[in-house]
Order: C-alpha cells, then structure tokens, then sequence
C-alpha cells in the first residue's frame, strides 16, 4: 500500500470549507483504491498573522518541504493590508519550493453552462502552462520621488533563459501527453521585445526537440478574443508569469466559473501545490454556498502527481458529472450546500469503486 504524506493549507476565507470537501472525497478515494495518506494541517494565513506577526516561519517551510503534496485552500484577509500574505506565504512558497510550474486545465464539462453560450465542451478542452517563479512577480522595482507630482514607479520583469526553457519544455512534455499534441506561445512580441524575444527564440529551439508537436503563437490580446469566439484552437498554452495569471481567470470564465477552476503549482522534481484558484471568495464564509469543486477537482490533480492515477481519473470524473448536473456552479447558486456537493463527488467516487471492483 502506497503511502503519502500530505499538508494541509486551508488558510483563509472559505479555504477551511473547501479543503474539508477535498479531504472527504480524498478519504473515499483512498478507500477505494487502496492507499493511505498522512494528512499534516499547518496554521498559515491571516488569523496567524494577526494574532503573531508570523507569516510562514522557516520550520514550516522545512515541514513543507518534507512532504510528499501540498494541499491549500485560500489566502488574504480583509484586516492585513492586500500583498503581505500573497507575497510572504503563497509566492513564497512557489519559489523556495521552486514549483516553477502553474498548470491550470480549463475544460468545459458536458452540462455545464458556459457564459459564452454558443461554446460546446468540444471547443473547450486546454491546458495553460504558466511560468510561476519570475517575470514581473519577482518583486523587484523602484520608486523615484514617492508621493511627490513627479513620482515614476518601475515595475521590472525579470526573464532568465533557464526560467523560461525550463517551462516551454514542460509543456511539450505535456502536449505529448494530449491527442492534439500542440502547444501555444502566448506574448507580446510586437511591444515587449526584450522578455519575449527571448521567449519567442527559446521556443523555437525547444520546438526542434519536438517534432512531432505542431506550435503557433498569438500576441495576448488576441488570445483574450479567441479565448471566447474560438477556444478549440487551443490544446497546450504556454506563457509568463502575468499573463498567464490573467489568461487562465478568462479561461475559468468560459469553463463556467470558478467553482470549477482548478490548478496546481508543479515541481517535477519535488513537491506541488495544489489549489482552487478562486480565492477566498469575502462574505460567503460560514455559510455553505461555497463551490467546493474546484478544490475536490484541484486534490484529483494532486492525486495523478502522486502516481494515483485510477483514483485521479474517478475524481475528475465524479467532478464533472456533479458539476453538469448543478444548475449553476456559482457560490449560492448550486440547489444545494456546500458538504451536500462534496457528498455527491463521495457517493459517485464509491458507485464507481463498485462498478469497476
């Protein structure tokens, strides 16, 4: 029996709520399918800050480290100024975990309403690869005459060659993975020519690596229109750190919400993370409405890291069926509570361990 040694983030806002349903459908899973996991809950988010200062304490980070999956719910909170919680606990855990990888799938499951309505599940099934670790989220700048009528404020980008070859090669292993076998570049090469000449020249050379994967490229802009009006021109989208963030929030949107938007942040090599990306959805704390399956979708992709690969397969399964047969997935809207969704992936993840025992 394969073991794993899991640890649990549930953070701030509904992140308790929707990592409770993850770990339910993860019991039932592990049931099934004859593994076991350790889950370990770590006190990280806005509740620690306030009441010790700390954000993540380097013994936590070393915990994390040791740990086989990472399993996270949500962080910010409205009494600790926006930036400080981001930029201490969630990006700096990508970084010193070098999960240099955000892979966020975006599929539109049978069912399930997109707010593009003329969009068919068939026109909506890609994987975006963005590069998690560099660009302009490295927190590096520089203010000159802060507050005065002169004031200029630099935000740099920063790109290095290992960074950006080290992602493109990723999602061409993953695009040799999918039937279309094709991948994207989305960036701005008309504007922005130092990062993306580089991006654009290391594309080409991992290309030949590749022969058997077909490529393209789209300025961003334009990606945002076919992202709505032709999305089955998508298979394998790879991009940098920024406008993979923006991209992929448009991509949860044509999937049907962010109830259903799951994502992970990927060291091939180490430990993962996995999460919805919705946030901490303020005002819906406490009270049930909370979408659960964008994290239960997010614990199914954390079990296909670890090698569970029959358990992720009735996950994402169960997942789909229940958010085809929501009437909406948006948080207050499904017909039903947020546990009484987690129960219906359970029953289904417990119908198909019957099925195929």
């Amino acid at each position: 029996m394969s073991e794993h040694r899991i640890a649990v983030v549930p953070g701030d806002g509904t992140g308790p709520e929707v990592v409770a349903e993850a770990l339910k459908v993860l019991d039932a899973a592990a049931n099934r399918f004859g593994f076991a996991y350790e889950p370990t809950r770590f006190d990280l988010g806005g509740e620690r800050y306030i009441r010790t200062g700390e954000t993540l304490p380097g013994e936590v980070l070393d915990q994390l480290r040791d740990s086989d999956a990472i399993l996270f719910g949500a962080i910010g909170h409205p009494d600790v100024q926006p930036g400080i919680l981001e930029q201490d606990i969630l990006l700096r855990m990508r970084r010193e975990l070098d999960q240099f990888i955000n892979l966020r799938p975006i599929k539109l499951h049978p069912g399930v309403k997109s707010p593009v309505s003329a969009l068919t599940p068939e026109q909506v099934d890609m994987v975006v690869v963005r590069e998690n670790s560099e660009g302009l989220y490295v927190d590096k700048g520089s203010f000159t005459a802060k507050d005065g009528p002169f004031e200029v404020a630099v935000q740099e980008s920063v790109n290095t060659r290992f960074g950006v070859e080290r992602c493109i090669r990723y999602s061409f292993d993953l695009a040799m993975t999918r039937p279309r076998k094709h991948v994207t570049l989305l960036g701005k090469t008309n504007v922005l020519k130092y990062a993306w000449d580089l991006w654009y020249r290391v594309f080409g050379l991992v290309a030949e690596d590749y022969p058997e994967v077909a490529t393209s490229y789209a300025h961003i802009d334009a990606a945002c229109l076919w992202m709505v009006e032709d999305p089955g021109r998508f298979d394998v989208v790879v991009t940098d750190n920024m406008f993979g963030d923006i991209i992929t929030d448009l991509g949860a949107a044509i999937q049907g919400g962010l109830g259903i938007a799951s994502g992970a942040n990927v060291n091939p090599n180490g430990v993962s993370m996995f999460e919805p990306i919705g946030g901490t959805a303020p005002g819906f704390e406490g009270t049930g409405k909370i979408n659960p399956l964008a994290s239960i979708g997010s614990a199914g992709m954390m079990l296909r890291e670890l090698g569970e690969t029959a358990a992720a397969d009735v996950v994402e399964a169960a997942v789909a069926t229940v958010a085809g047969n929501l009437p909406s997935l948006r948080a207050g809207e499904m017909g039903m509570s947020t546990s009484e969704v987690g129960d219906h992936v359970v029953d289904l993840v417990a119908e198909a361990a019957e099925v195929s025992a």
